[in-house]
């Protein structure tokens, strides 16, 4: 009972790593410039969909900060926040082959802090993204990504009531003194 009790809170905390979301009006902020957008464009990317992708990122005075060109490409998840909010972002829409600018303000970057050396605090960023493959998710991913934070969402408050109900019958319970444990080894 507690071994599985412990398993459903740790459940719980988990989940709840997953509900937090970011402010939908931010999404005006960014900027999108599509630079080159395949003539064949049927499938545009969604939350759930995994990119990959090559990006430059500049400051706005263009300073490059990261490439991928030299690398592999980078995949991105979208809606596991695997990249700075902004880029997300501007990748919802897109499609295989496009390219685009997106213009990105400090707050939907690396805000304030910015991120040292190569970033100052309150910059704003510029990335080229050229899409280099688009994966859409499954109807399984899609089922996953849609139901399981409403399953967390219902399993915290029952787990707290589980706890709720358990704590009250263990403070329901009498409680064996100590006079009737020495009667019961002096009888023995």
């Amino acid at each position: 009972m507690q071994g599985s009790f412990v398993l459903l809170l740790l459940a719980a905390f988990a989940c709840t790593g997953g509900l937090v979301r970011g402010d939908d009006n931010a999404a005006e902020e960014v900027q999108v410039e599509t630079l080159l957008k395949p003539e064949t464009c049927t499938v545009l990317s969604t939350m759930g969909d995994t990119l990959q992708i090559h990006y430059t990122g500049k400051l706005m005075d263009g300073k490059v900060i990261d490439s991928s060109l030299s690398r592999d490409p980078l995949v991105v998840e979208l809606g596991k926040r695997t990249v700075i909010s902004g880029l997300e972002q501007s990748l919802i829409g897109v499609c295989e082959g496009q390219k685009i600018k997106a213009t990105i303000p400090s707050h939907l970057a690396y805000g304030k802090k910015g991120y040292a050396p190569t970033i100052p605090g309150d910059a704003s960023l510029e990335f080229e993204v050229e899409v280099i493959s688009l994966t859409q998710q499954t109807p399984w991913q899609k089922m996953v990504n849609d139901v399981f934070p409403l399953v967390c969402l219902a399993l915290v408050p029952t787990l707290l009531g589980l706890v709720g109900i358990y704590l009250y019958n263990k403070g329901k319970d009498p409680k064996p003194s100590k006079k009737k444990a020495k009667d019961k080894k002096k009888k023995k």
